[in-house]
């Protein structure tokens, strides 16, 4: 702060309050939005589950994607049922991990969203009152950073009635659109606490064996989009012998670090945002959190712009890799609910899977093992047992198991379901021919 200039040292100080004099102030607000992830601040979280309980401020309807264990611990307390509604636009495990202790599927309101509309909704459909976030530390030209999260941060900060960041000097600084200067905030708390970390188990022999299939079909000079999972890290760990591919990506995570420091990847034949690696949120490692501090080869953008399927076309051979839950005979994708119940959310995958075919020799992967259960259970199926459609069976181009991959465009119906009975599990496939025999799709 010794560098700040004088004005904008006075400005940071009259704005700064402690978590529970902070909380104090938005007694008047009903939708509470949190940021994302890594993003959501826990003291004042932890600071407005003690004003609720005290019934200082409340009841409120919270907005938020991906729920950490901070906000479990917190606003998620099962005590607080009555005084708090929480909406999020994604489940993440500790949101399912509340629900269930909880004891009432009904008291978690799920919302559908694409994650390019998130800020969008948060804006414009719901009354974006107030909006709590964790920011960097404000530098001497008096900007802080929204640093691993744009995401939809980037476009509620600017609209929000009353916008209060907590302050956390583990937060990197990073470019792009993640810049918010102080004049844009009526408070700041201070709170340095590690940000939560996401270390992904080591990819299974099947992750990998889907992997190497995907990985046959990615080029040089590629830009990706890769997806969470074992499957999308063990693709990232199978690129070391390519060469100058690009990252326009919903999400940076720890295994593209390895690519970017070797110059496996480095944007040079993107045909957009060249040179740039490109992503929206970051979630892993304390080694990616100090990678991504004060990098200008990486710059975080709104999902409303990342994820637009108009934008993400714009690069040519943009591959797109993501995970599922179960497909049907028909070619629909399913990668949110396991039977009645919701268990993620979209996401920004079907943003993704349009805007990659609609590249100039654009790809779409969709991976999933053949089974679930130990084997008990088809991750192929006649119908999706739950209803939901994540990519209508339209836009769907790749699908990849451990038995193969097959390009669903252009196929009839007989043709895609005798094509997806090929690459289930053997064990499932007369019963799946059966079944599909049936139902008459062959």
């Amino acid at each position: 702060m010794d560098e700040v200039d004088p004005d904008l040292k006075a400005l940071y100080l009259d704005r700064r309050l402690l978590p529970h004099e902070a909380v104090q102030t938005i007694a008047g607000c009903k939708n509470l939005i949190l940021g994302m992830s890594a993003a959501q601040p826990p003291a004042l979280m932890a600071a407005t589950a003690d004003a609720l309980k005290d019934r200082l401020i409340g009841p409120l309807a919270l907005y938020y994607l991906h729920g950490t264990e901070s906000l479990r611990r917190s606003l998620l307390a099962p005590e607080l049922a009555d005084r708090i509604t929480p909406r999020p636009l994604f489940l993440s495990h500790s949101d399912r991990a509340a629900i269930a202790q909880s004891g009432s599927q009904s008291w978690i309101e799920f919302v559908p969203a694409m994650l390019h509309q998130a800020g969008r909704l948060l804006t414009e459909h719901i009354d974006p009152e107030c909006f709590f976030v964790t920011v960097s530390p404000m530098d001497r030209h008096g900007y802080f950073s929204l640093g691993t999260n744009a995401d939809y941060g980037a476009s509620v900060i600017r609209k929000a009635k009353k916008v209060i960041v907590e302050v956390n000097r583990y937060m990197p600084r990073t470019f792009g659109e993640c810049s918010v200067h102080i004049s844009e905030i009526d408070h700041l708390v201070e709170h340095d606490e590690p940000l939560i970390e996401a270390i992904p188990n080591p990819p299974t022999p099947v992750d990998t064996k889907i992997a190497e299939q995907i990985v046959q079909r990615i080029n040089d000079g590629d830009t990706l989009q890769i997806g969470v999972g074992g499957v999308p890290n063990a693709v990232l760990a199978g690129l070391t012998n390519h060469q100058n591919l690009g990252l326009h990506s919903e999400l940076l995570s720890p295994a593209m670090m390895p690519l970017i420091q070797t110059g496996v990847m480095n944007g040079r034949r993107k045909t957009w945002m060249q040179h740039k690696h490109v992503f929206t949120f970051a979630l892993g490692d304390q080694a990616l959190y100090d990678f991504l501090d004060d990098n200008p080869s990486i710059v975080g953008y709104p999902a409303s712009w990342v994820n637009n399927p108009d934008i993400i076309r714009l690069n040519d051979n943009m591959v797109s890799v993501n995970s599922a839950l179960e497909i049907d005979l028909t070619g629909q994708i399913n990668s949110e609910q396991l039977g009645d119940r919701p268990f993620s959310g979209s996401g920004g995958q079907l943003d993704f899977v349009r805007g990659a075919y609609s590249a100039r020799n654009g790809r779409s992967f969709v991976a999933l093992r053949s089974t679930a259960q130990s084997g008990r259970v088809s991750r192929i199926v006649p119908r999706l047992l739950g209803g939901t459609v994540t990519d209508p069976r339209n836009d769907v181009h790749f699908v990849v198991t451990e038995y193969g991959c097959v390009n669903l465009k252009g196929l009839s119906i007989p043709q895609r379901a005798r094509a997806l009975i090929d690459i289930a599990a053997p064990e499932f496939r007369e019963q799946l021919e059966s079944e599909a025999t049936s139902m008459g799709l062959v």
